[in-house]
């Protein structure tokens, strides 16, 4: 059961969850309509050009190995699945927005490397997974989140507890996705690639928020 979860939890799920949308938003209209916060449809798009030889491979290929990079900087930093205040969670998310910051710039020049560097940003936001309750929680795609959901509403109509603690959750990182490629996707029919500059700003606006925080609830248990 999830009662005892921090509420920043819930409201950075669905922040994050925001962001990881208005990212994929302007993957999908502007990357050659390529998904970078997930990577399901780049390893199907990977097989089904396998041998074909396709000019695309390696493009395809350097956004999988990004989106591997940016994962395990956060694995590096953070050493456990679960979410517990003090962590690096600040550094990761300065880093996600610079990354972001950065990719714009390339990409406004037509270069590969945009892709990638926006790719491993959401790898790194990706390997902030919590686990809940036997549930593994991300907030850059939501077809586990689906499935969770599925097997909870499963589970009810079988007559086990059901969660709604977890429901919130999960409907909350639901919201801010759809939310996001809302944004995503008018920010970029304005802006282009400088719509990156909105998921940058709150990586910055998080990780100051989650610093402040930290640090007030440090002074307030001693």
């Amino acid at each position: 059961m999830l009662r005892k979860l921090p509420r920043w939890v819930e409201y950075g799920a669905f922040t994050l969850a925001l962001l990881a949308g208005t990212v994929n938003a302007v993957g999908l209209l502007g990357f050659q309509h390529q998904s970078v916060s997930h990577l399901s449809g780049t390893t199907t798009m990977i097989g089904a050009e396998l041998f074909s030889f396709s000019s695309s491979l390696p493009h395809l290929s350097g956004i999988l190995f990004s989106f591997l990079l940016g994962s395990a900087l956060s694995g590096y930093f953070i050493s456990s699945e679960s979410v517990k205040l003090g962590r690096n969670y600040d550094l990761l998310l300065v880093i996600e927005g610079l990354l972001l910051l950065v990719a714009i710039f390339f990409l406004d020049k037509h270069a590969p490397l945009g892709h990638y560097l926006a790719s491993a940003a959401c790898g790194l936001q990706n390997a902030l997974a919590t686990r809940y309750s036997g549930a593994v929680v991300r907030t850059t795609h939501v077809t586990g989140i689906f499935t969770d959901l599925g097997i909870m509403l499963g589970g009810a109509l079988r007559g086990e507890a059901f969660d709604k603690r977890k429901c919130i959750l999960f409907c909350l990182i639901l919201l801010g996705f759809i939310l996001g490629g809302a944004v995503g996707a008018y920010l970029f029919q304005s802006f282009q690639f400088m719509a990156l500059i909105f998921p940058a700003g709150i990586c910055f606006m998080l990780a100051v928020s989650y610093r402040l925080y930290s640090v007030r609830q440090r002074k307030v248990s001693r």
